[in-house]
């Protein structure tokens, strides 16, 4: 990757600022890090706001129904117990960044680059396979999360002007091709760099949606004048003995799901300025928006449990437990459109980078696949048109609409990702490199608390996607293609 920590002190110490930034290809310059690659300019505030776009999602909205299905005590508690695994994990994944030293080792660009450095083998392939079928997974969960909200605008007013007595079904298609045209435009944003912007709009747009669903709930809680809802949650007789269970199971998907943002988290820290070290930074990132992330979805899933007990439905916004005020619900889920074209950006850009990357290895010499375009914009530095990127980019997202439209199933769809994704990245692979890292002896008593960690997790992830997936039989038996209405 061409690092060079020795070249990189001594420069620091001695920056040339008169000589032109190509002088300079190894750091030394204003323009370049240690790597040779342009300044990294991100800090703990871009970092947030790229996790906080990733993790508070639309995975947001599945709480209440999630809660609903634990209770007030495993619902609350499960969801700390996933904040806390996920802070802790991600700070040993972000540890694993540069191999060697924490401040000028050679930097691991990707997740799949950490693990060939630390466990290498199969394990890399693995890893791969996973992250981006994970990544490829989420896309197509936020295109249909996205309909849903868009639908639930339209149904909204059909419903105020019918005055509830016209049911206003109608079908998702048009609305997920309306949101894969946004994402072919924005999907031409060469990389994660010049993402920024678009992830601050988009975690703003997080944190308006989560509050108004939050308010929504406490006023529904102080018009039933009680809360509603059990310590263990949903009760049997509502649905039946075998239905909690794989509705349980199902939850805890939903839960993971809400927090994963791993398989993304050093595509984000690559992003950093140094000094001081990316993992300082990365760990100070990872505890603000896990913090933030975690106070909201205690509000939300309660809240929305609380207002609405057993029938709380399986997305808060959208699954018509509020009809009322009409237009504070509009702004709400525009909110969550817009910050879902931000987050299917935010997560795409790894697949991206990396099929981009593998092609320009494969065949060097294609123009069409290494060539950029310069298109001059006024005002502006010149846009780089890359003609593999345009076409690649554009079938992908075609491509995830097209998967979106044949399977429209929010709840149990998001339940399978966070279930699949959950524990090899976010548990497994983070704990195996910082054995691997750190040298931990086997059989040490750090090593049988990791290990033990792992395994619990394990345990959850089997549970979780053995209930989702249980949720998309039930819901393929009612089931016809390209033919969705709500």
């Amino acid at each position: 990757m061409g690092e060079n920590g020795a070249g990189k002190n001594h420069l620091q110490g001695n920056q040339v600022f008169g000589l032109s930034i190509d002088v300079l290809p190894q750091g030394g310059s204003k323009c370049f890090d240690d790597d040779g690659r342009l300044k990294r300019t991100g800090t703990v505030w871009t970092a947030s706001a790229h996790i906080i776009t990733a993790v508070i999602g639309s995975g947001v909205l599945s709480l209440a129904w999630a809660t609903a299905q634990l209770g007030w005590i495993a619902g609350p508690a499960v969801m700390f117990l996933f904040s806390f695994v996920t802070y802790y994990t991600s700070t040993l994944l972000a540890a694993c960044y540069r191999s060697g030293d924490p401040a000028s080792g050679k930097r691991n660009y990707t997740y799949m680059e950490a693990v060939r450095s630390n466990l290498g083998g199969f394990k890399v392939k693995i890893c791969g396979w996973v992250q981006y079928l994970n990544l490829f997974g989420v896309a197509i969960g936020y295109t249909i999360a996205s309909s849903i909200s868009m639908m639930a605008i339209k149904r909204s007013n059909c419903f105020h002007a019918s005055g509830g007595k016209n049911p206003c079904h109608m079908n998702s298609n048009p609305y997920m091709i309306a949101f894969g045209i946004a994402e072919i435009i924005f999907s031409q944003i060469p990389d994660f760099d010049q993402l920024w912007w678009l992830s601050i709009v988009a975690a703003v747009m997080s944190f308006t949606y989560s509050t108004i669903g939050l308010g929504l709930g406490i006023a529904q809680v102080a018009a039933n004048g009680k809360i509603r809802g059990s310590p263990t949650g949903i009760t049997v007789g509502t649905v039946t003995q075998t239905q909690k269970i794989w509705r349980s199971f199902q939850a805890l998907g939903d839960i993971a799901f809400a927090y994963s943002y791993s398989l993304i988290l050093i595509e984000i820290q690559d992003t950093l300025k140094a000094p001081p070290a990316e993992s300082k930074t990365m760990k100070k990132a990872t505890l603000l928006s896990v913090g933030v992330t975690t106070l909201f979805y205690m509000l939300c899933g309660c809240m929305g449990y609380a207002a609405f007990g057993d029938l709380s439905p399986g997305n808060l916004l959208t699954g018509f437990g509020f009809y009322n005020p009409f237009w504070l619900l509009d702004i709400a889920n525009a909110a969550i459109v817009i910050h879902l074209v931000g987050a299917y950006q935010v997560y795409c850009q790894p697949l991206f980078a990396f099929i981009e990357k593998s092609a320009a290895e494969r065949f060097p010499d294609s123009d069409f696949i290494t060539k950029d375009i310069k298109i001059p914009i006024p005002g502006f530095c010149p846009y780089g048109l890359n003609l593999f990127r345009l076409v690649w980019r554009t079938v992908f997202v075609i491509l995830t609409t097209l998967i979106s439209m044949l399977l429209p199933f929010f709840n149990d769809i998001v339940g399978l990702l966070g279930a699949v994704g959950f524990w090899p990245l976010t548990v497994y692979f983070p704990v195996e490199m910082y054995i691997s890292q750190k040298k931990i002896p086997k059989w040490s008593t750090r090593w049988l608390c990791l290990q033990i960690l792992s395994i619990a997790c394990l345990i959850i992830t089997i549970a979780a996607a053995a209930g989702s997936i249980a949720g998309i039989m039930l819901d393929l038996k009612s089931y016809k293609p390209f033919s969705t209405s709500y």
